[in-house]
């Protein structure tokens, strides 16, 4: 059989895993496209705009594209595929930002094509800020990252050649023990790639690495390559505290090197760990206070962790701080507000994004079996559903009493493991705690009382443990080997992967990973639980519809 590719006008591309170069092949469409699903005998991929323009900062042309698809396809690829290709990655740095000559406070930004020029001096946003010359437009520094949101709005990232600053030098080097055996490969490409400039070229860029995979690791090695003072931003208190362990165990750092700047301290060393929370503090007047942060110390490196949820605010202030070094780590590059392009336009393109179930097949993450529980409604509250409003249909819908009885069974099930029950909201985690007689730990809970149950669950004294999303991501329980999910956040993707993620830690002697996603019967959860598990499906992940009494049976 011959190989082949089927291409679709819209960008989805099939491809035949039966044939003989369809592992070469993946390997080539890695490099322009999105892996969108994979299981059976079809590859399914997307091309679009990020990854073509990913694609082209990485130094692909759209005849590089156009040959693949010409040389493997089955068919002609459609002329509206052609089109996109050739006008994404065709426009991707016709904008160059470069140096001004003789000019400290502005760079020069010039276009490779006819009326781009015209297009950015009128700009309603640029509105008297570029100045036209000879050679291009002249504009304040203070405006590199807005002109760069305001391209890629147009159609045209601009490639910006402008440089950063070297930052205040910091020695770190990796250290070598029992805390850590060492870097993986794949650990050590992702840092060699964000600091070719070759391959990351804007000096900024994001590394996608599933959960548990070592995403700290893989800064703690660019770290030490770039040797810079560094700030990092994290999604909370619980992620700063796991940030600095790590840095204290894996690095040459001392403890007189490395900050914390939080609501406890106001440290800022070498190395500043902080929070996504402080940056956003506002005084009574609507100020950031904090926001000064990010130019308190000559910072050579800024790493965004959780890069998927860095809020507005975060996202204003890197638009200001061009000049740095930038990097994002996450495990899902999904934001269900569709603000992809402000990563790619302010933090840098993906660098590198590893697959889950390859990452699987290696044995980087556990391998993971993922069910849907159908639990059904009591005849009282299926009458009160059927009377209600859709936003308290799922309400009902998601606190269903009988997912009580659910538990307590899939417990029975795994008293040998340690469990993560995972909620959305707080008086049915409270009544769940109460009930099974287990710690819960919500917002709500002080920071002491959380850290001591944490300290707990990882030295195993403690087999049980409910949490609300505050948990779902930037906590390491590396014990947890099954998560039970009562209730989520509507069809959040995202967090789905990322409550996944909470048990993909892998063990010495492997084990199984098992995620249950308890969903009331003829419901709109069960629309909502599709949605929320799209991304894992897309990525070879199979739930197994059941019920509670299957489950027990297994």
């Amino acid at each position: 059989m011959g190989t082949w590719i089927l291409p679709q006008s819209d960008g989805t591309l099939y491809v035949d895993k039966r044939t003989e170069e369809a592992e070469d092949i993946c390997r080539l469409l890695d490099g322009f496209a999105r892996k969108l699903r994979t299981g059976g005998t079809l590859e399914t991929y997307r091309i679009d705009r990020f990854s073509l323009w990913e694609a082209a900062a990485r130094g692909l042309t759209s005849g590089d594209v156009l040959n693949v698809l010409e040389r493997y396809a089955k068919l002609p690829p459609p002329e509206p595929l052609i089109r996109l290709i050739r006008e994404s990655m065709e426009n991707f740095g016709n904008i160059l930002l470069l140096p001004a000559e003789g000019e400290s406070d502005r760079f020069l930004l010039v276009s490779r094509k006819e009326g781009w020029l015209d297009k950015l001096v009128s700009h309603p946003r640029l509105e008297g800020q570029a100045k036209r010359t000879e050679r291009g437009l002249l504009i304040p520094n203070r405006w590199r990252g807005e002109v760069k949101r305001i391209c890629l709005e147009l159609g045209a990232p601009a490639l910006d050649r402008i440089g950063t600053e070297d930052g205040r030098p910091l020695s770190v080097r990796l250290a070598t023990g029992n805390h850590f055996p060492g870097l993986r490969e794949y650990q050590r490409e992702a840092a060699e790639a964000f600091c070719d400039p070759r391959r990351c070229p804007s000096a900024g860029g994001v590394i996608v690495l599933p959960c548990g995979a070592g995403k700290t690791v893989t800064a703690l090695a660019v770290m030490a390559k770039l040797g810079r003072e560094t700030l990092i931003l994290t999604p909370g208190s619980t992620s700063s505290k796991q940030w600095i362990r790590e840095i204290l165990q894996k690095t040459s750092l001392t403890e007189d090197e490395v900050g914390e700047y939080s609501s406890e301290r106001k440290e800022i060393r070498p190395l500043t760990v902080t929070t996504y929370q402080m940056m956003t503090y506002r005084d009574r007047d609507g100020t950031f206070p904090h926001m000064s942060l990010f130019m308190k110390r000559d910072w050579g490196l800024i790493i965004y962790d959780e890069v998927h949820l860095l809020p507005a605010p975060v996202f204003r202030a890197t638009s200001q701080i061009q000049g740095k070094r930038r990097l994002g780590l996450t495990a899902t590059l999904v934001r269900e507000d569709g603000r992809e392009g402000d990563v790619f336009t302010l933090i840098g393109p993906r660098i590198m994004e590893a697959s889950w179930k390859e990452m699987e097949r290696d044995g980087w993450i556990a391998e993971a079996e993922l069910n849907e529980v159908r639990v059904p409604m009591d005849a009282s509250l299926r009458e009160r559903y059927l009377k209600a409003g859709k936003r308290e249909q799922f309400r009902l819908a998601a606190e269903n009493p009988r997912k009580l009885e659910a538990v307590r069974k899939l417990l029975r099930k795994h008293e040998d493991d340690q469990v993560l029950i995972i909620g959305q909201y707080l008086d049915q985690l409270e009544h769940l705690s109460e009930t099974l007689g287990i710690p819960v730990i919500t917002g709500r809970t002080p920071r002491e009382r959380r850290e001591e149950c944490y300290r707990l669950f990882r030295e195993k004294a403690i087999k049980v443990l409910a949490v609300s999303r505050i948990a779902n991501m930037a906590v390491d329980l590396p014990g947890a080997g099954v998560a039970i999910q009562v209730s989520g956040t509507f069809g959040s993707r995202q967090e789905e992967a990322q409550r996944l993620g909470r048990i993909l830690r892998p063990v010495p002697g492997g084990r199984k990973a098992r995620f249950y996603h308890l969903v009331s019967e003829d419901s709109v959860e069960l629309d909502f639980a599709w949605k929320r598990q799209s991304w894992l499906r897309e990525r070879g992940y199979d739930y197994r519809v059941t019920s509670v009494e299957e489950c027990e049976e297994r």
